[in-house]
């Protein structure tokens, strides 16, 4: 075999071997989806967000919950019979109210049990969507974060609070059209995070957990961890399967875009000791 032989097969070896690793580990991540939802009798659904990197110019890209993540999950319920349980793993920074209200919606109508698994960090809008779960099930470092609105890089509660420390003649008009906003976004999220949970615990307790999460009681980044939500009176438990720990090992940092959600895309029905 000449030199020129050798370089293009080498070539072709190197250039192949991303998209062979690519397609292992897709292939490994689809034999644990199911051996998982084979030992839970369930439909496992995963939505995880990781920081990607552009290859040609190799400048972050990141990634949060998004309408066409939103449209996939909604697909993956309507796949599922109404007695399966869902298992849904999230791992995600937040993202756009509207997506994550949708897919929290579809999760508390399904009449299934809904368990939520948080394996590292389901932030924000991941908040969200895991309040509308039965059970959150969280590692033991895991963490949740508040759900109070963003005005793009502003804080709702904060440009409300503005106008309770400054005299409204010295505001600009955009300001106070910004605060008059604010209050709505505020008052709308608090009533849907109210929805999700009245059914869930008593109504004194779920009015107390929206107000809590909704409205600016921390920064939108404060952590919430496994102590501080069973503090607050959410269902949540630490006793996550090894498989969802093993299962996130297979989403390594990437250098091209892969799924962000992704189950094995066939109609799910409950049955006796078998999926």
């Amino acid at each position: 075999m000449s030199f020129n032989e050798l370089f293009w097969l080498f070539f072709m070896i190197a250039a192949l071997q991303p998209l062979l690793k690519q397609r292992l580990i897709e292939s490994a991540r689809q034999r644990l989806i199911a051996k998982i939802e084979k030992k839970r009798n369930s439909r496992v659904i995963l939505l995880v967000h990781r920081q990607e990197t552009m290859s040609f110019l190799g400048f972050p890209v990141y990634k949060f919950i998004n309408i066409d993540d939103s449209e996939e999950i909604l697909r993956a319920i309507q796949m599922t019979d109404k007695d399966m349980p869902i298992d849904l793993i999230l791992h995600t920074p937040g993202g756009l109210v509207l997506a994550s209200l949708q897919i929290a919606r579809a999760l508390k109508k399904h009449p299934g049990k809904v368990t939520v698994f948080v394996p590292h960090y389901a932030m924000s809008g991941g908040t969200l969507i895991s309040l509308a779960a039965d059970e959150i099930v969280m590692s033991e470092n895991a963490v949740l974060g508040p759900v109070d609105p963003q005005l793009g890089e502003l804080p709702a509660a904060s440009v409300v609070k503005l106008l309770e420390q400054k005299d409204v003649n010295r505001i600009e008009d955009k300001t106070l059209i910004m605060a008059d906003v604010a209050k709505k976004a505020i008052k709308q999220l608090e009533s849907a995070v109210y929805d999700l949970l009245k059914d869930k615990y008593e109504d004194d307790k779920a009015k107390n957990l929206a107000k809590l999460l909704s409205t600016g009681t921390w920064t939108h980044d404060y952590p919430i961890t496994y102590e501080e939500a069973k503090s607050l009176g959410l269902n949540v438990s630490n006793e996550i399967p090894v498989e969802v720990m093993q299962l996130m090992s297979l989403y390594p940092q990437p250098v091209k875009r892969t799924p962000t959600v992704e189950y094995i895309p066939v109609p799910k029905y409950k049955t006796n000791g078998e999926s």
